[in-house]
């Protein structure tokens, strides 16, 4: 006989924006139903993504820190690679994280429910767990049912060299060479991982650039590090087919305008972006409207085309971040009980955590040239940062776009360590619509790379100290 039960709010997917929009409804006094297919909190990001990939990249940035040392005169041997050891320290990380969400779970008074959630109604959904199902009905439902790898035609999804970001987060072994199929973020993240663990990395990029969503001058200093690390990067290539050889390895065909030819891999990663998980919450049975690709249509209150259902995160569509979901998750379940909550942030920050890092919040130079929109900017080398030159960072950069009529700020990046945590200070200018000058009179402590966001708005002022730039020492404008 098939279970019942009610909940005031059911929110599908236990993610970052999922199970922050189930305490928040607790908090606000709901009765809240959390469902997950997987057994453990935290959706991707915690289980397989976000986590586990930056603390495999922390591996990787001290293997790199220790042999760039050499150059100052500290040598180290080369690093012994214990592949179990990793993937433990890897897995406790998770743990602990999981485990403090379901305490914090439980100390809200939200009901967990493991399952996977298909929609009846819209105002029902059966949950199965095996042979077990329940039927649960809501006044509002929150779906923050994410995303999952997309993979290519002519790709052997089955093959065990076949890997997705999730299994290649799993570090089965060490392969001696990987082809990564994708030069966007997941793929350079875990391309770097991989190559400092010794394996020979290639890319192929089938548009002409690395990173296509970021500004140019930011992602060069990266490329620079890349084509020293891996193997082989291509650009405006793709890969066209993929066959288990007899010697057991994979051979794949690479084309591009140029040419056709192939080449043998012991594994590849497939990294090529994600797609909605809207297929497996069967959302023909209610009234809620997608787009042509399959992402739920929602509105700045998180409320789809049925009033009470929300949605939130990857499955909303771009960009697919964690912390975007997790503020749409709150605005959701604080409009849900009746706060006069939206959604309305000016600034979503993006950040590569590969090394150097790369960041960017706001506007860019990319965007702003294809829109029309008029802007100048401030631009800071870290080459003239005591503080770059100590740590070596002499090739990153910081960059502020400004309004030339306002002087408020419109976008930020930056390209070196810690970009991905001092990225947060542009975004709140933006936010607060700071200008040049908040920036610039804004008292940074030195010598620290966080300063070089003051200096380039001093650049931009024209009242620069740290560098010397003919014609522009004017004052304020």
């Amino acid at each position: 006989m098939e279970a019942k039960k009610f909940a005031q709010v059911v929110v599908i997917g236990a993610g970052p924006g999922g199970y922050a929009a189930a305490f928040r409804a607790a908090d606000l006094g709901k009765k809240v139903l959390l469902i997950d297919r997987d057994p453990t909190l935290g959706g991707v990001c915690l289980n397989r993504g976000c986590i586990p990939s930056k603390a495999l990249l922390h591996i990787a940035k001290v293997i790199h820190d220790a042999s760039s040392l050499a150059a100052l005169g500290v040598t180290f041997g080369d690093p012994k690679i214990d592949i179990e050891a990793i993937r433990n320290y890897k897995n406790v990380i998770v743990t602990k994280m999981n485990d403090g969400i379901a305490q914090m779970a439980r100390a809200r008074q939200v009901e967990t429910m493991q399952g996977n959630a298909s929609f009846q109604s819209d105002s029902e959904i059966r949950v199965t767990c095996g042979s077990d199902t329940v039927k649960v009905t809501f006044d509002n439902c929150i779906i923050a049912g994410g995303s999952s790898s997309a993979m290519l035609p002519g790709i052997p999804v089955d093959d065990p060299g076949v890997l997705t970001s999730r299994t290649a987060l799993d570090i089965a072994d060490i392969p001696q060479t990987l082809l990564v199929i994708g030069g966007g973020i997941i793929g350079l993240e875990l391309g770097q991982v991989y190559a400092a663990l010794g394996t020979q990395v290639s890319v192929v990029e089938f548009l002409p650039h690395l990173i296509p969503g970021a500004d140019r001058d930011l992602v060069k200093p990266l490329e620079h590090r890349l084509k020293k690390q891996f193997q082989e990067i291509r650009v405006s290539s793709k890969v066209t087919e993929v066959k288990r050889k007899k010697q057991g390895r994979l051979q794949v065909t690479i084309e591009s305008d140029l040419d056709s030819h192939q080449e043998t891999y012991d594994k590849i990663l497939v990294a090529v972006g994600r797609k909605p998980n809207t297929e497996l919450l069967n959302l023909e049975k209610t009234t809620v409207t997608m787009d042509q690709q399959g992402f739920i249509t929602a509105d700045a209150y998180q409320r789809t085309s049925v009033p009470n259902i929300f949605a939130i995160g990857d499955i909303i569509g771009n960009p697919m971040l964690a912390h975007k979901a997790t503020h749409e998750g709150k605005v959701a379940a604080e409009v849900i009980c009746g706060l006069p909550a939206v959604f309305d942030a000016r600034a979503i920050p993006s950040v590569i955590y590969t090394h150097p890092e790369v960041a960017w919040s706001g506007l860019t130079e990319m965007e702003a040239q294809e829109q029309g929109i008029a802007y100048e900017k401030g631009e800071f080398p870290w080459a003239a940062s005591g503080r770059g030159q100590a740590v070596g960072a002499i090739q990153g950069k910081t960059k502020i776009l400004f309004n030339p009529n306002t002087k408020k700020t419109l976008g930020i990046g930056m390209v070196g360590p810690g970009a991905g945590d001092m990225i947060s200070e542009g975004t709140l200018a933006i936010e607060l619509g700071a200008d040049a000058e908040d920036i610039s009179l804004t008292v940074h402590p030195h010598p620290t790379l966080s300063e070089t966001l003051a200096f380039s708005a001093e650049v931009f002022e024209g009242t620069v100290t740290d560098l010397y730039l003919p014609g522009k020492e004017k004052g304020f404008k």
